[in-house]
């Protein structure tokens, strides 16, 4: 068995929200040894596969990253990508109009390829409120069970200690809840602003050219595109939560980072 295969088993694993979700008992691989699912233990629950793709290990733990946040990241940097090369068509015709009759080719590349970003951002805005959807659903099922252990320590049916063992574990669950929740707000929101009004292109002179040359190109964008997520992961062996830093905006641009090296793992630059 290799190496990476040895350091899934045994490992107990969490959602990138902090959520305990099991302990990883085996794994599936193809014919050419390569790892197909995780297969962990989720007690009551049963044997869950979980999707390779999907997983990272951190530390003591297998860090679980959900469908929704994989998919919702590919669309956020192919559409982006798109809309600059767009943009960048534009202002080039803008500048050269000779050249109008060689874009045009290309122009009709990308504005397909937008439209097909565009069908695909609605299936994906169905899955973020499917989510969520389901994220009120739970909060909802958690309050309760809170309420109760409030009431039955009011009327001493457990004692003190108990409830606030039951306070504790319950407030740790909402937390988890609302941290999923604000993120999928945020790439909503981030969604929405990615629109080719949003897209800024700024031109940089190359220092190894003359100053009367034709400058180069480079692509920027505005804060709506360049506020990826910071994400804190675990460096230490004791159980750390995984969370969405939902005023990451500021984290990355101070950090002057736009992604989080352990994310790229799992969703590399397209």
């Amino acid at each position: 068995m290799s190496e990476l295969k040895l350091e899934f088993v045994g490992k107990q694993v969490k959602d990138m929200y902090g959520t305990f979700m099991g302990k990883v008992v085996g794994i599936v691989t193809d014919t050419d040894g390569s790892i197909e699912s995780v297969g962990v233990d989720c007690g009551s629950s049963g044997l869950k596969q979980l999707v390779y793709e999907q997983l990272l290990i951190q530390g003591d733990y297998v860090i679980y990253i959900p469908r929704w946040r994989l998919d919702a990241q590919k669309l956020l940097r192919q559409k982006n990508l798109t809309l600059q090369r767009i943009k960048g068509l534009q202002d080039i015709v803008a500048e050269n109009d000779l050249m109008k009759d060689d874009a045009e080719l290309v122009y009709i590349k990308y504005e397909k390829r937008l439209h097909d970003l565009e069908e695909k951002e609605k299936s994906v805005i169905d899955q973020l409120q499917t989510r969520l959807n389901q994220l009120d659903t739970e909060n909802k099922s958690v309050k309760t069970v809170l309420f109760d252990a409030k009431l039955q320590y009011r009327s001493n049916e457990v004692t003190e200690d108990v409830y606030q063992q039951i306070n504790i574990s319950t407030q740790e669950l909402i937390e988890h809840i609302n941290l999923e929740k604000a993120e999928i707000n945020n790439v909503k929101t981030r969604l929405a602003q990615q629109t080719l009004e949003n897209v800024v292109l700024t031109k940089t002179p190359n220092p190894t050219t003359p100053t009367d040359q034709k400058a180069t190109i480079t692509t920027t964008t505005t804060d709506s595109d360049t506020s990826h997520q910071q994400y804190d992961t675990p460096n230490t062996t004791t159980p750390q939560m995984v969370s969405a830093n939902v005023t990451g905006d500021k984290t990355a641009k101070s950090n002057g980072e736009t992604e989080t090296s352990w994310l790229n793992q799992v969703i590399p630059n397209e």
